[in-house]
C-alpha cells in the first residue's frame, strides 16, 4: 500500500491531462497528416535540465534542514545533561522545567514549519519565548551553583540552537527559484502538444499501430512525474510523501529521561 500511495504522489491529475494532450495531438497529426522529425534536444534544454537542476537543490535543502533539526535536538540533549550531571545535587523540579521548555520549543517548530507563511509571525513568538525560557533556565542553574565556565557553554548550546532554527527559518520561508520552476511547468504543458508531429512521424517505423501512442504516453508521464517529485521535495515539513522531515517532539522527551539512573560505580 506504501508504494501505492508514493505511485500516487508522481502521477496524479496533472499527469492525466499532460497524457490526453499528449495524445490528442498525435491523434490530430495522424489525422490530418501532418509528420516531423524534431529534435529532442529542446526537451533537455526546455524541462529536464532546469527540473533535475531543481530537483537536486529542493533535496539539498531538505538535508540541509536534517542537519540543522540534528543540531538543535542535540544541544537540547546537551542542556538536559548538563541540568541533569553538572550540579552536585538532584533536582527533579530542575529537570522537570528543562523537558517542559524543551518540548515546548520542537512542538512550536512542528506548528510553525507544518503551518502556512502566514501564520509564521505567531509561532516565531512561541519558539523565541522558549528560546528565552532556555536562557533563564541557564540563570536558574548559575544561581543554583553551576561554575560560569559551564553556564557560558550552555548558552553557547543556545546560540547554536537559535543559529540552527534561522536556517531551517529560511529553508522553510524560501523555495527554490520561483521563475525556474514556472519556465519548466509553461514547457511540460506546451511540448507534449507540440511534439505532436513527432509522435506521428515515429509511428510510421511501427509495425504495431496499438504501439502509436504509447511514445506521447510515456513521454508526458516521465516529464510530469519529474515535476511532482520536485514539488513534493520543495518543501520538506509539509509532511506529503515520504521524504519529509518530521519534527517528532514527543519521542525526543521520552528519550531524555533514559539515562537518569546513575550507574553503580564497580567496586
Amino acid at each position: 500500500m506504501e508504494r501505492i500511495s508514493q505511485l500516487g504522489l508522481i502521477l496524479n491529475w496533472k499527469s492525466l491531462l499532460i497524457v490526453m494532450l499528449a495524445i490528442l495531438s498525435t491523434f490530430i497529426s495522424l489525422r490530418a497528416g501532418i509528420a516531423a522529425d524534431f529534435p529532442l534536444t529542446m526537451i533537455s534544454t526546455a524541462i529536464v535540465f532546469p527540473i533535475v537542476f531543481s530537483i537536486g537543490h529542493a533535496y539539498k535543502r531538505r538535508e540541509n534542514a536534517l542537519d540543522d533539526y540534528g543540531t538543535i535536538k542535540a544541544h537540547g540533549r546537551a542542556l538536559y545533561f548538563a541540568a541533569r550531571d553538572w550540579l552536585p545535587e538532584q533536582n527533579d523540579d530542575r529537570l522537570r522545567q528543562v523537558e517542559q521548555v524543551l518540548s515546548e520549543l520542537l512542538l512550536s517548530c512542528r506548528d510553525m514549519f507544518k503551518g502556512s507563511i502566514e501564520e509564521m509571525p505567531e509561532h516565531e513568538k512561541r519558539i523565541y519565548a522558549s528560546f528565552s525560557h532556555l536562557s533563564q533556565f541557564v540563570k536558574r542553574m548559575r544561581g543554583e551553583g553551576l561554575a560560569g565556565g559551564e553556564c557560558s557553554r550552555c548558552n553557547q548550546y543556545i546560540s547554536k540552537m537559535i543559529v540552527s532554527f534561522e536556517s531551517v527559518k529560511h529553508i522553510y520561508q524560501y523555495r527554490t527559484p520561483k521563475t525556474l520552476r514556472a519556465f519548466s511547468d509553461f514547457f511540460i504543458v506546451l511540448l507534449p502538444i507540440l511534439y505532436g508531429p513527432y509522435f506521428a512521424y515515429q509511428a510510421t517505423e511501427y509495425a504495431v499501430p496499438g504501439l502509436t501512442f504509447v511514445m506521447p504516453v510515456l513521454f508526458a508521464i516521465i516529464l510530469v512525474g519529474l515535476d511532482n517529485i520536485q514539488s513534493h521535495l520543495e518543501d520538506p515539513f509539509d509532511q506529503i510523501g515520504s521524504d519529509d522531515v518530521a519534527i517528532n517532539a514527543e519521542k525526543f522527551v521520552n528519550l531524555l529521561s533514559c539515562g537518569e539512573k546513575q550507574l553503580v560505580p564497580a567496586e
